[in-house]
């Protein structure tokens, strides 16, 4: 099992919303570290939907015109 190689960063956050997670005694760095998590995930899918929409669009043309190339053998 390989470690987990952490990096130290400055980070500005809002006193308010750092008061209350310590209140709940939330954990900073691992909260910051899924929040940041999360945005990459979601950045990358936009990226990829964008790149890939000449390739969306062509497939869903072609099921809208043609239907789905398998249909007859589903069984529901």
């Amino acid at each position: 099992m390989s470690q987990l190689v952490r990096k130290p960063a400055n980070l500005s956050l809002d006193s308010a919303l750092v008061s209350q997670a310590r209140d709940l005694n939330i954990n900073l760095s691992r909260a910051a570290e899924e929040g940041i998590e999360r945005a990459v995930k979601s950045e990358r899918e936009r990226l990829w939907r964008i790149e890939n929409a000449e390739a969306i669009a062509a497939s869903n043309k072609y099921v809208e015109e043609h239907g789905l190339p398998l249909a007859k053998y589903r069984q529901f």
